[in-house]
């Protein structure tokens, strides 16, 4: 009998999994086609920012983004073979440019120096459609002002490995959600463009801004606008409530009710006031968990926000479910979109100190994925 009950206890756990939820990136596609006259580039870096970047960027294409970004020419494989067509800009590149595969897969590639566009050229065989990139206020990536023309002669002299198709940058301010911010950017952009075009290089595709500023500030919007956080539910610039794209659940796999005055966890930081019950949820900092948490963090367990307690272990944390008594293989929501006791990115990234990009980004490979 008793194997039988393990068993029936067992089957009731469920691994910690973290759900996409392509019905809310959808949402916030159209949230800034409303936005913006401009295209929309999904950015689906870093996995879709965690969340896949296959069904992320099927659920933008879906909604209407017609471009696509990512971070270098590989990345653009996994999209290619899932049966993606859409243009494609690989721009940080941080293992270089494979020019040859950027040919290959159809990918556009972003140059910001002199010395990266002269490597391009030579190493391009067929020719690779590249956007210049300006440094328009961040000095941490993008071509100096000062280096913009010898850029534009390099790239005359190279018409025969590339065909220079765009021309880019980057807003320092937009989280601001403040226009004037982004004034000088824009500026440099416009000049920076005009130089191109003067030069004998177009039609360009022209593109600055990106989540912040596709919602805050038309005059960045250009030709192209790059979304990324905002396709999961992130607006740098809290101004627009944009619908949270993942959903992270967990089992409960340990309760067990203690007296006043428990030691909880390593180095006994948080001792129990009363008499209470306590639940292991088998996540930690090696899924994602932020080790430094404030008092306020908690998880929803049953329709109710209940407080982590003690410190955050690398495979499991503590939620105090005071006289509630929460059997094992209980579903605890760690993450999600409903709102009231289901803590938010947003809950997760003011607990921790830090903004919601390292939040979803940080959720670890344990963590299973699935799609919704």
């Amino acid at each position: 009998m008793s194997a039988v009950v393990e068993t029936v206890a067992l089957s009731r756990l469920h691994a910690p999994t973290l759900t996409t939820l392509q019905t809310a990136v959808s949402a916030n596609v159209a949230r800034m086609r409303a936005a913006t006259g401009a295209a929309i580039m999904a950015v689906v870096k870093a996995d879709g920012y965690g969340l896949g970047a296959v069904p992320v960027a099927r659920a933008a294409v879906a909604a209407g983004a017609t471009w696509l970004g990512v971070t270098d020419a590989a990345d653009a494989v996994e999209l290619r073979e899932a049966g993606l067509m859409e243009p494609i800009l690989a721009w940080l590149n941080p293992t270089g440019v494979d020019a040859r595969l950027a040919h290959e897969h159809r990918v556009d590639i972003a140059v910001g120096s002199v010395e990266e566009l002269r490597h391009v050229a030579e190493h391009a065989g067929p020719p690779v459609r590249v956007h210049l990139h300006l440094d328009t206020g961040m000095a941490r990536g993008g071509c100096p002002v000062e280096d913009w023309a010898e850029l534009l002669r390099v790239a005359r002299g190279a018409r025969g490995g590339i065909e220079v198709v765009g021309v880019m940058g980057h807003l320092p301010s937009a989280d601001a959600g403040d226009p004037s911010a982004n004034a000088a950017a824009v500026r440099w952009l416009r000049q920076g463009r005009d130089t191109v075009l003067r030069a004998g290089f177009g039609p360009l595709t022209v593109h600055l801004a990106a989540t912040a500023g596709a919602l805050t500030d038309p005059a960045t919007h250009f030709d192209l606008v790059r979304i990324g956080a905002g396709l999961v539910g992130i607006d740098p610039s809290e101004t627009v409530a944009l619908a949270g794209a993942a959903r992270w659940t967990a089992s409960v796999v340990h309760s067990v009710r203690v007296p006043s005055g428990t030691a909880v966890g390593y180095g006994g930081d948080h001792v129990t006031g009363r008499s209470t019950h306590l639940s292991v949820i088998g996540v930690g900092y090696a899924d994602g968990i932020p080790r430094e948490l404030s008092p306020a963090a908690g998880v929803a367990i049953d329709g109710a926000r209940h407080p982590i307690v003690g410190r955050v272990s690398m495979d499991q944390i503590v939620v105090d479910t005071g006289d509630a008594a929460v059997p094992r293989g209980t579903e605890a929501v760690l993450l999600g979109p409903e709102g009231g006791a289901v803590p938010s990115l947003r809950d997760w990234a003011r607990w921790a100190g830090t903004i919601p990009h390292t939040i979803i980004t940080g959720i670890g490979p344990r963590v299973q994925r699935s799609i919704a």
